[in-house]
C-alpha cells in the first residue's frame, strides 16, 4: 500500500481556510476567561494602545477594523473603569489622544494570565515542540496580511 499523495494546493488551501474558520472557537473559548467587565473589544482596544502606543480614535478604529461608533463605545467602556485616558490632541483642540493607564496595564496583565493558563489546560497533552511549530507558523501566516 503506497502513502496517500499530497494534497493538491487548491485543496491545501481550502482545508487551511476551513481550519482558520476554527479559530473563532478558540477565540470564543479563550473569550470566556476575561473578566466580566471586560468585554473582547476593550481587550483588544487595550492591547492595542499597548502594542502600539496613544493614539486617535481614529488611527484606533483603523486598527479595528469596524465602524467608529462601536470603537467609541469601546473606549468610552474602558474610559469610565480609568483604563484608558482621553486627553485633549495638543495639535488639534477638536480630537482626543487615547493612552492606556497603569490600570489599564495591570488588566493586560491580568488577561494575559488568564488566556496563558486557558492555553496551557487546552494543550497540556502537546509537546513544546509543538506549541513552538505552532507559534512559528501563526506569526508567519499574520505576516502576510
Amino acid at each position: 500500500m503506497s502513502p496517500a499523495a499530497p494534497a493538491a494546493p487548491t485543496a491545501a488551501y481550502a482545508e487551511l481556510a476551513r481550519q482558520l474558520t476554527g479559530i473563532g472557537a478558540v477565540k470564543r473559548e479563550l473569550a470566556r476567561s476575561l473578566p466580566p467587565d471586560c468585554p473582547p473589544g476593550a481587550a483588544a482596544v487595550l492591547t492595542l494602545l499597548d502594542r502600539h502606543g496613544e493614539m486617535r480614535l481614529s488611527r484606533l478604529t483603523e486598527f479595528m477594523g469596524v465602524d467608529i461608533s462601536v470603537t467609541s463605545r469601546h473606549v468610552t467602556h474602558i474610559a469610565d473603569r480609568g483604563w484608558i485616558e482621553r486627553e485633549t490632541d495638543p495639535g488639534d483642540g477638536r480630537c482626543r489622544i487615547l493612552r492606556i493607564t497603569p490600570a489599564g496595564r495591570a488588566l493586560l496583565s491580568q488577561i494575559g494570565a488568564r488566556c496563558t493558563a486557558s492555553l496551557e489546560r487546552a494543550l497540556h497533552d502537546w509537546s513544546p515542540r509543538d506549541v513552538d511549530v505552532l507559534n512559528t507558523l501563526l506569526a508567519r501566516l499574520r505576516s502576510r496580511f
